[in-house]
């Protein structure tokens, strides 16, 4: 199997456990990252190729917790192997999915055993997706560099 250039070879095979721990870890780590947007399509492009795939399933759909600008909003669950995830909604999935309610906190995923690293380069080779060189660029441009402050003496002018 040949990897394109950007995406790092990974040693785990593409099996359902494999995946759904490579998307509960970078799930978790896009929580908290400062680009989120890339971890967050990977997670979603994997979801959606393994229902697809039959490797995962819709089981209903849950209210959100955090709804963005409006009262309710609400997430589809998908179950894939051990884990649950939640994914925005597609128009369709509103007249086939049931409502579950309110989000149950007493379920948690399992740990996962595996590295960030390791997880993303699973997920970029099963979903082909690789993270661009701008979106890199722009990550470390965001900031602008540090200046150091400029007094000036008491009464002087600039």
């Amino acid at each position: 199997m040949t990897h394109p250039r950007n995406i790092p070879p990974t040693k785990l095979s593409l099996t359902v456990d494999n995946l759904s721990q490579a998307i509960y870890i970078v799930n978790r780590h896009a929580k908290t990252a400062p680009n989120p947007k890339f971890l967050y399509q990977l997670k979603q492009e994997a979801i959606k190729k393994m229902i697809t795939e039959g490797q995962a399933r819709k089981v209903g759909l849950h209210f959100s917790e955090n709804p963005k600008n409006s009262q309710q909003q609400s997430d589809v669950l998908v179950e894939c192997g051990k884990y649950l995830f939640h994914i925005p909604p597609v128009k369709d999935d509103f007249s086939q999915l049931q409502h579950l309610g309110k989000l149950d906190g007493l379920f948690r995923n399992p740990k996962a055993s595996i590295s960030l690293q390791q997880a993303k380069a699973l997920l970029q080779t099963y979903t082909g997706l690789s993270e661009s060189e701008q979106s890199k660029d722009q990550t470390n441009r965001s900031r602008p560099p540090f200046q150091k402050p400029v007094f000036k003496k008491l009464g002087e002018r600039y």
